[in-house]
């Protein structure tokens, strides 16, 4: 596993001035919800970009060869182009061999567990050894920052999970809800064939809180999504922990999705795991890379175990679709389990 981060750092101090709201109540929002510096890529960084780096890294330190990738799956919700997809864009520029099978999921915050559970799928073909698993998202691009609400929280991020078969190994169970009639809680309104970006698209509106969007930006019910997470993923994970036999103190490591610290710290509660065993600390470093925000948790607290050891984890994924999943398996040793940054000077288009 490896995760790609931009060089780019905002801290949040420096943005407060952006927002319609006085420093001391912004301030008090950062420390309850973990806000301090988010990765943001600057200029028109794409998540091709992002993605083509974190494979020639692996390219030029020789633990992956080209000719050695039989599927490319690209998760994203911030394509380059909405055609073609994403996956061919990473093929051609890398220069894979014809008989590489792509495919790009659009999916969110749940998107690096319905990437896996795609890389599975593939791996039962006999002709299918390895899988490389992108998921990318730029959505800083996408977001107004003039809105306090998504703005702080928002970072961009790449990872390639490198996926192939281990007859011997145990097996992994996963579980995935969606509920599509609570799809407007998070959404970007315009821009797709139902609302076209257009002038009117374009113009920044204030909202009753007084954060300031358009139509082309994301757009996220905060409460709903709160309420969301914290009725349906509990239950979620006991189910799964119910129907496998496993007790909370057998996970040595729960690895969610990131959207703030005080959701994590919630979630921990209900579910009774201590928070030493639940990392936090993503958005408060990195920000919210959507469905990379599992693998960016992975590398940036259990890198040094995860290449030694063989740990029980318990992955979970929740947001956009309205989409919540999760999965438990033993992860490691790892080949490798890196981070590495983006510099601007990487872009080749």
């Amino acid at each position: 596993m490896l995760t790609v981060v931009p060089a780019h750092e905002r801290k949040f101090v420096d943005e407060m001035a952006n927002f319609n709201f006085s420093p001391k109540r912004s301030i008090k929002l950062a420390e309850v919800m973990g806000y301090d510096r988010h990765r943001i890529v600057a200029g028109a960084v794409t998540s091709s970009d992002l993605a083509v780096a974190g494979l020639e890294h692996l390219f030029a330190g020789g633990k992956l060869q080209r000719e050695e990738i039989d599927a490319l799956v690209v998760v994203t919700q911030t394509p380059d182009h909405l055609m073609p997809g994403t996956s061919k864009v990473v093929h051609g520029r890398l220069g894979l061999h014809h008989d590489v099978f792509c495919i790009d999921l659009n999916q969110g915050c749940a998107g690096f567990i319905i990437g896996i559970m795609q890389a599975f799928m593939l791996l039962d073909q006999p002709t299918i050894r390895k899988v490389v698993l992108v998921n990318v998202d730029v959505m800083s691009r996408k977001v107004s920052p003039r809105d306090r609400n998504s703005y702080p929280l928002i970072g961009d991020a790449a990872s390639v999970t490198i996926l192939e078969c281990d007859a011997g190994a145990p097996a992994i169970e996963a579980r995935l809800k969606m509920d599509g009639a609570r799809r407007e809680a998070l959404m970007i309104p315009a821009g797709g064939l139902r609302r076209p970006s257009d002038a009117t698209t374009a113009e920044m509106v204030e909202d009753e809180e007084g954060n300031f969007r358009a139509l082309d930006n994301l757009k996220m019910d905060g409460s709903a999504v709160f309420n969301f997470v914290l009725t349906e993923v509990p239950e979620l994970i006991r189910g799964l922990l119910a129907e496998t036999n496993t007790d909370v103190a057998d996970i040595d490591s729960f690895l969610f999705h990131q959207p703030n610290r005080f959701m994590l710290q919630k979630l921990a509660d209900k579910l009774g795991v201590p928070y030493d065993r639940m990392p936090s600390n993503v958005v408060e470093h990195f920000g919210n890379s959507s469905g990379v925000t599992i693998p960016v948790a992975t590398t940036s607290n259990l890198s040094a175990r995860l290449v030694e050891e063989r740990l029980r984890v318990c992955l979970a994924g929740f947001g956009a679709g309205l989409t919540w999943g999760a999965m438990l398996l033993e992860l490691g040793p790892l080949n490798f389990c890196e981070m590495i940054e983006y510099q601007e000077d990487n872009q080749n288009g």
